[in-house]
């Protein structure tokens, strides 16, 4: 582990545990890389899954082609999901445990088999998929204003913070996830609408993507994983005193109130 490594993963625990927002790493670093940002985000899993808090999964963010764009990417770019992240549905937020969140709506998989790439498919994804559900991502970049490079959001875990699963499990293989529509509320009122295809065409190619990915680092999805296949809506905040519902055809409603 390099210098560099070190001291930008001591800033990104620091913002967490204080509930402070930082600078951006690449303010300090205006050289910093994409790969060398895996390299922090790795460094940081390493240190809370020592702490305890071990990985129940993956994510993608960056899935919209104009996305990548802006962000000077080729690809989406991935994070991973701890356990003590995992919200449950029923339970209030506390807007205080985090700076500035804000959510995303995203179909879920929870995976059966294991995949590992590279030369993954996204039928081989399906096949490999117990079941899918909506969820909603809380995300809360730990930069301020929320203005970040694709190196540092990639060193942030994709600002990556809390997940809500919906509570239907359905088998992906009776839905055609491509079309699936969803309508994104907060406080009741119409935000958004979308539809699976979102997500770099269909959300079991976004799971691919990172299954080949991860393979091109001798890393695998393992079977029981859940997997965030990418926000198929722009985020909308999520200030104390609100409540974001997602409504998905055939997965149903998902709600995270913050208080």
């Amino acid at each position: 582990m390099t210098d560099l490594t070190a001291a930008c993963a001591d800033k990104l625990e620091h913002a967490v545990q204080t509930r402070t927002a930082i600078a951006r790493l690449s303010e300090d670093h205006p050289d910093l890389t994409v790969e060398q940002g895996y390299l922090v985000q790795q460094e940081c899993t390493r240190r809370r899954v020592a702490a305890g808090d071990p990985v129940i999964g993956a994510k993608l963010g960056l899935t919209a082609k104009a996305k990548q764009e802006q962000m000077k990417v080729s690809q989406p770019v991935y994070g991973v999901l701890f356990a003590t992240g995992l919200h449950p549905c029923e339970e209030p937020l506390r807007s205080e445990d985090l700076i500035s969140p804000r959510v995303e709506p995203e179909i879920v998989f929870r995976l059966g088999g294991t995949l590992r790439g590279p030369g993954v498919s996204a039928s081989e994804v399906i096949a490999a998929t117990e079941s899918v559900c909506c969820g909603l991502e809380v995300i809360d970049s730990r930069y301020r204003d929320f203005s970040f490079t694709a190196a540092d959001v990639v060193a942030d875990n994709t600002s990556q913070a809390r997940v809500v699963l919906g509570p239907r499990m359905v088998d992906p293989r009776g839905v055609d996830l491509r079309l699936l529509g969803l309508v994104l509320e907060r406080d009741g009122e119409f935000v958004a609408s979308a539809a699976g295809a979102a997500t770099v065409g269909h959300p079991a190619e976004a799971v691919a993507l990172l299954a080949n990915w991860l393979g091109e680092r001798g890393q695998a999805l393992e079977g029981g994983s859940l997997v965030f296949s990418g926000g198929l809506t722009a985020a909308v905040g999520l200030p104390a005193g609100t409540f974001v519902t997602a409504t998905f055809a055939h997965l149903g409603s998902v709600t995270v109130r913050a208080i």
